[in-house]
């Protein structure tokens, strides 16, 4: 299975930027028969048309990426959620919806994950995994209505590296306790427990 962000990449880097095949092989450590085969794959997506047509969003994207580009440069906790940069948007006029924005920030955070990891300014993780090879944990901070109150929440994140299936579990305090009964929970709906793992240096994980 091609790994579609990946081949967007390569396509975009051969094509639109006109880098050659030795340069993205040292790029992305791929073989040039990979490579050769996704710049010849008709593979498209997505994989049904999309009618091209103004968005909301559009007059704010430049502000959007400002903020993007401030918010990678913060640690994870300090960074704002999709969520804020959408309602923070709301304040300055935009009506659309959540969503869109998100889908922008996700696409905006690919990019530069590629970029920093293909230029040296990032630590390499591998773009594409075998089923079952890895899965991906960290945390996140988010509120909630609990008995009339704001209360904040320290939410896990597990996700599978291949599939990119995830679970999230939210709870009061974030402990070694709790990273082992998400950890737990997760396995347990997504029927198996990866060879690996991966996680940020957080100090639930990680002591030294």
């Amino acid at each position: 299975m091609i790994n579609m962000d990946l081949l967007s990449v390569i396509r975009r880097w051969h094509f639109r930027q006109k880098i050659s095949i030795r340069e993205i092989k040292r790029r992305t450590g791929l073989s040039r028969n990979t490579i050769r085969k996704y710049l010849r794959s008709d593979a498209i997506e997505p994989s049904f048309k999309v009618p091209i047509r103004p968005s909301k969003l559009d007059p704010y994207a430049e502000k959007l990426t400002a903020w993007l580009r401030v918010e990678s440069k913060k640690s994870r906790k300090q960074r704002r959620t999709a969520k804020q940069l959408h309602a923070d948007l709301v304040e300055l006029g935009y009506d659309g919806s959540y969503n869109r924005v998100a889908a922008f920030a996700r696409r905006w955070r690919t990019e530069l994950q590629y970029e920093q990891q293909t230029s040296g300014r990032g630590t390499f993780v591998p773009l594409v995994f075998q089923p079952g090879e890895a899965f991906q944990f960290d945390w996140s901070e988010d509120y909630a209505v609990l008995d009339g109150k704001p209360t904040k929440l320290q939410v896990a994140h597990t996700k599978l590296a291949h599939s990119r299936a995830f679970i999230v579990r939210a709870y009061l305090l974030q402990t070694h306790e709790m990273l082992f009964d998400a950890l737990t929970q997760a396995f347990r709906v997504l029927g198996g427990v990866p060879q690996r793992g991966i996680f940020d240096n957080m100090r639930t994980a990680v002591d030294k």
